[in-house]
């Protein structure tokens, strides 16, 4: 009885070692997955959906979409959104939030994308930059507005022409009544 055990689990041994080596000579011939980092930097391409860090897009003209509502500082679940406003008075007296300041922290950030989701204006976004690595704490914290710029205002749609004076329509004739189902149960008499 030993040595048929210690045989069948020779066996056993070989077997198992021959499926392991199937399994290492199969994935030596596939195409490799593996990025030759930093050497293939300049062609290097992130997927569109990667969060790398926050940005706040500007146009050419210097304007943002931010508001300064705050439901991205209020959606962060680390704090590493810190918005500062004012109140503006606008040449028609009303009052108007204006953004001072959008301070992000990209050390505190873990990236859920909450405040991309909060934003109503679709003002930040992620982009795809991973090198973020700095020597100084200090550097992550990031100021995403650029300096002087403002809201992009949104373009005023022109008021319709008032509408011309409508004709009074002519009245139909009311639809006669409808009349009372028929009884279709002959055990039940009809209600009247």
């Amino acid at each position: 009885m030993s040595n048929n055990n210690y045989f069948s689990g020779i066996f056993f041994g070989v077997k198992s070692l021959l499926t392991g080596l199937g399994v290492t000579m199969k994935e030596f011939f596939t195409r490799k997955i593996t990025e030759q980092y930093p050497e293939n930097r300049k062609e290097l391409k992130m997927f569109d959906r990667f969060r790398g860090r926050l940005v706040m897009p500007h146009n050419d003209k210097n304007e943002h979409k931010c508001i300064g509502c705050g439901l991205c500082q209020m959606a962060c679940p680390n704090g590493s959104i810190k918005v500062t406003t004012e109140s503006v008075e606008l040449p028609d007296g009303k009052k108007k939030r204006q953004l001072v300041k959008y301070e992000y922290d990209l050390g505190c950030c873990m990236f859920c994308e909450l405040c991309i989701t909060a934003c109503p204006q679709g003002a930040i976004e992620f982009c795809t930059d991973f090198e973020n690595a700095v020597f100084d704490r200090t550097k992550l914290v990031q100021q995403l507005n650029l300096p002087g710029s403002h809201v992009a205002e949104k373009p005023v749609a022109p008021k319709p022409a008032a509408p011309a004076a409508e004709k009074p329509a002519t009245e139909k004739p009311a639809a006669p009544a409808a009349e009372a189902p028929a009884n279709t149960n002959p055990e039940k008499p009809a209600a009247v």
